[in-house]
């Protein structure tokens, strides 16, 4: 048999016992772990007659030799194990007591308390910092009809706030709460506040382009018969002149520039060049993946159009729709749905599905329908995504969602499931089976539903002044979680291969795709 002894190593072919001897021969030379090899040219102890060979090296040894040998490399053994345990613990090269947040193992399990305590107080708002371009005001509130005095191109709000335009113009209008709240931030003190305006870009964490695209599309974009081009158009390729020359964008690339297009066709030519930058958007049904993804963008909800359902009392028995949808019917694109649904629904006496509009009483009509409904269906339109999910949430009217592309606003902190019902398209166009789903939903499901909506309704409501936990807050916490990915890619574009080849230094160009 063979004995590894850390340090040592020998090998035994034969071992008889025979009364008080053993006879063992000995095959490999004593060597130790180092380069040194020492030979044993014979060792015999208490020769036999009958054994003496001179190339066998067989010797004979008592019982007290031999236990006196295995006790020694017992503690050669030992001596060696406890040299090699030690060899791989910490690094003697460096004392952990000098490094910044660090703490000494031991130390922290005799600190660290039974239970685990969270790693952030929630209770208190990080703060984001925000450096806004103070853009002429022709980009801004001059197309909501402000009109600038002097050389000032922002309003006192402390004075007048200037009002955003009315109808379907309010759904888009994310641009307008945001640059409301960063201007209201360097004069109010809201105990809920997470970004705020700094005016050195040096100190700032992002920096906002306060461009209305959305109100641009739809007040400037039709052309004219004899006009080549419109006044959105114009406005876009100005702002990527002026963004493109300032030295905020070309320090960044843009990476770190924030800009709002919310509108599906808003920001439509103009995006293929400010793509590096953080959209705010209402879905990417008309973006590539390269220029716009849920790694790089923050998905905004709309502003709903229908008021809120204030001290809705109702309940499962006082809405007697039973499903509820009003709006256009036949769309392009994805939207095909809506109307193979409408075929299949348009005979349930329980369903209403009806063409609306918001002319002619249109939010009117909608208001009072969604509010007697116990579910309103959101189907995809021309994009994934509809100002009728938040419509209906304002409605406390369970959202049915049929739109396999869709993106969700918040969707790290909310969990849709909890207050709305989700339908792939596929199984929606089977005959009967989106009616029986929605029949088989009980009261006791819907209730749950209804009242976990009038909680969340808050995380979707716009308003001036932004109060804690609104959209506008919650959009400048989407926006804060994007920052330490942006401040890795900024440092990793700023690599060098050396440090002390100063003339050799040249600067690495940004990542086509910023999907990391």
């Amino acid at each position: 048999f063979n004995i590894h002894l850390g340090l040592l190593d020998f090998s035994i072919f034969r071992c008889n016992f025979k009364g008080r001897l053993c006879v063992f021969q000995i095959l490999n030379n004593w060597r130790r772990r180092t380069e040194l090899t020492y030979e044993i040219a014979g060792v015999v102890i208490e020769m036999s007659d009958r054994n003496v060979g001179s190339s066998s090296f067989i010797g004979f040894l008592s019982m007290k030799s031999l236990l006196g040998l295995f006790s020694i490399a017992l503690v050669v053994f030992i001596l060696s194990w406890f040299l090699l345990l030690g060899s791989t613990g910490r690094s003697r090269f460096i004392d952990h007591n000098l490094l910044p947040h660090s703490m000494r193992y031991d130390n922290y399990m005799q600190k660290a308390p039974k239970r685990s305590a969270p790693l952030m107080d929630h209770k208190k708002q990080a703060t984001l910092r925000v450096f806004m371009y103070d853009l002429p005001s022709e980009f801004h509130f001059e197309i909501i009809d402000w009109n600038p005095e002097g050389k000032t191109v922002w309003p006192d709000l402390r004075v007048k706030v200037p009002e955003y335009p009315g109808g379907l113009n309010l759904q888009h209008s994310v641009a307008y709460w945001l640059t409301l709240d960063l201007l209201a931030s360097e004069f109010s003190e809201n105990g809920g506040r997470i970004a705020v305006r700094v005016h050195n870009s040096s100190e700032a964490d992002v920096i906002f382009v306060p461009f209305f695209s959305s109100v641009c599309f739809n007040r400037y974009s039709r052309t004219n018969p004899h006009q080549k081009t419109n006044k959105n158009k114009d406005l876009q390729q100005k702002l990527v002149k002026y963004l493109t020359v300032q030295p905020e964008w070309q320090r960044s690339g843009g990476i770190d520039h924030l800009i709002v297009a919310h509108h599906p066709n808003s920001l439509l030519d103009a995006r293929m060049q400010l793509w590096p930058a953080m959209f705010i958007l209402s879905d990417f049904g008309r973006y590539p993946p390269t220029i716009a993804n849920i790694d790089k963008d923050v998905i905004a909800p709309y502003k709903h159009v229908i008021r809120n359902y204030v001290n809705d009392s109702s309940g499962f028995d006082s809405r007697p729709i039973l499903l509820f949808f009003q709006g256009a019917i036949y769309r392009k694109d994805g939207g095909f749905i809506r109307q193979e649904i409408f075929y299949l629904l348009k005979k349930e006496k329980d369903v209403h599905f009806a063409f609306g509009s918001v002319k002619k009483q249109g939010v009117v009509s909608a208001t009072k329908g969604m509010r007697l409904s116990k579910f309103c269906l959101n189907i995809a339109g021309d994009t994934p995504s509809s100002n009728r999910l938040f419509d209906a949430i304002a409605s406390h009217c369970v959202p049915v969602i049929i739109s396999d592309e869709i993106e969700l606003p918040f969707e790290d902190i909310l969990d849709y499931s909890e207050f709305s019902v989700f339908v792939r398209t596929s199984d929606a166009l089977k005959d009967e089976f989106l009616i029986n789903f929605i029949r088989s939903i009980g009261r006791d499901e819907w209730t749950q539903k209804w009242a976990k909506l009038k909680e969340v309704e808050r995380f979707f409501e716009y308003q001036y002044p932004s109060k804690n936990g609104d959209a506008v807050q919650m959009i400048w916490r989407a926006v804060s979680k994007k920052v330490p990915i942006i401040k890795r890619k900024l440092h990793a574009a700023k690599r060098r291969f050396s440090r002390f080849d100063q003339p050799a230094r040249k600067s690495f160009p940004l990542p086509r795709n910023f999907t990391s």
